[in-house]
């Protein structure tokens, strides 16, 4: 896979998306006034996600040495807590914060602490989530975030697969399901591309070494079983993260129509990093964590135009825990994509 946005201009690739998002979220006028309050610049150094990275590798280095003095199910919600924390960070990195310089923001979020997912594979799919973002945001063969599957998919699955997927459209599926289901695709995937492709195989390699690394710290010298790792800390941190992105995105006609925000309780709110203000996020993807809020609060106050605002994942849960929130098949999608 390609990397999409060439690296020098970052940058400027970003605030050139973001006028060109405002355009789906927003009316003509409305563009001008929100194109004007663009951040011009960027600071070299952004403390404040500094100081996230300390608590979060921090927190997580005190955690696995004092995991067998707590009890398991204190300790394992916490690890799981900050699992997501630093998934949330690896986002940041992506989009080019805490610092100026690529290579440092990869060093950040390059750890494999959850095992499952190369960062360079998180980085390119995200990227050209992003791409697509007002205009084949959700279809497949383009977002490659997607939820949705092919049209006809289903009529070639067999029953338990279709309960299946049905299921993972429902937020207790998700949360249940979801974790074991995205990383079977995801290996499944690494295992067709690994074997012609020597790119992939040199990725998947370095992962391994990295999640070797991280489980000879937590498994060697912390004494945390593996099966406690992996069970009971790693997939509900997934589930966490399948909890933030469950409702960010749905298929509809108008494309500004696509993305959803859900206005959550500021703990959560921190934990993911603000990206729960999704409208906002794919406004300005090169703006930090700690500006979006605000951003929103400007957005809202314009002539928005734009999907669902959720009042907190308890209304979110409240209208989706057994109903779907997606169909399992891309209503519209054409695959003759990328």
């Amino acid at each position: 896979m390609r990397n999409v946005i060439p690296q020098e201009q970052g940058l400027s690739w970003a605030a050139e998306r973001t006028r060109l998002e405002l355009h789906c979220y927003f009316n003509a006028n409305s563009v001008l006034f929100m194109s004007d309050e663009l951040p011009r610049t960027r600071t070299r150094l952004e403390w404040r996600t500094l100081g996230i990275v300390v608590i979060v590798l921090g927190g997580f280095a005190l955690w696995s040495l004092y995991f067998n003095a707590l009890p398991l199910w204190l300790a394992a919600p916490i690890g799981s807590v900050l699992l997501t924390w630093y998934g949330s960070l690896q986002h940041e990195t992506i989009h080019g914060h805490p610092t100026s310089s690529r290579r440092i923001n990869a060093a950040i979020g390059s750890m494999p602490l959850s095992l499952w997912m190369p960062y360079p594979m998180y980085r390119e799919s995200h990227i050209r989530h992003h791409r697509h973002s007002c205009g084949r945001l959700t279809e497949v063969g383009y977002d490659p975030e997607s939820f949705y599957l092919q049209p006809g998919h289903l009529t070639r699955a067999g029953r338990l697969q279709r309960a299946i997927l049905q299921a993972n459209c429902t937020l207790v599926g998700r949360l249940t399901l979801g974790p074991a289901i995205l990383v079977a695709v995801l290996w499944a995937q690494a295992l067709r591309r690994t074997r012609s492709n020597s790119r992939y195989r040199r990725m998947w390699l370095g992962h391994a070494l990295g999640a070797a690394a991280v489980l000879g710290w937590v498994v060697g010298v912390c004494r945390i079983p593996l099966p406690v790792y992996v069970l009971a800390v790693v997939y509900p941190s997934a589930s966490l993260t399948l909890l933030r992105s469950f409702a960010e995105h749905r298929a509809e006609d108008r494309s500004h129509l696509r993305t959803n925000v859900v206005e959550a309780h500021p703990f959560w709110a921190m934990i993911f990093l603000n990206n729960n203000l999704h409208v906002a996020h794919h406004a300005y993807p090169h703006v930090p964590w700690y500006q979006l809020p605000r951003v929103w609060r400007n957005m809202r106050g314009a002539s928005l135009r734009a999907g669902r605002i959720f009042n907190g994942y308890g209304e979110v849960a409240q209208e989706f825990l057994i109903r779907p929130f997606i169909t399992v098949e891309h209503p519209f999608s054409r695959v003759d994509a990328e």
